[in-house]
């Protein structure tokens, strides 16, 4: 049950950004609104930044334990180069959550 709200929040939410989006380019105006959005950004980004030192500690260490870099393990692992060990499917799933944070922070800070 818990998933089927956290979808209805959700969905609630877009619906929520998508009349102010509207109102925006419709012309509307509020200081507001306009520090609201930018303290919630601002905290996205923090949090974001946090998390992405938070994994980068976690990847340095396997890099540490195998030797090569996150990106050349990411590379021959995804290459079939390195077999399917348990370290390895953590560190893969490690590397995809990083590349989703960088993502998520360049979208936010555009």
């Amino acid at each position: 049950m818990r998933g089927v709200e956290s979808m209805t929040v959700q969905t609630q939410t877009v619906d929520r950004l998508q009349s102010l989006l509207e109102l925006y380019r419709g012309g509307y105006r509020s200081q507001v609104v306009d520090q609201t959005v930018g303290k919630l950004i601002s905290l996205e980004v923090s949090q974001s930044q946090a998390e992405l030192e938070r994994l980068a500690a976690r990847l340095q260490g396997y890099e540490k334990q195998y030797g090569m870099t996150s990106d050349e393990f990411y590379r021959r692992f995804r290459a079939g180069e390195l077999g399917d060990a348990m370290d390895y499917v953590e560190w893969s799933i490690f590397c995809d959550m990083y590349r989703a944070i960088e993502k998520r922070l360049n979208s936010l800070m555009k």
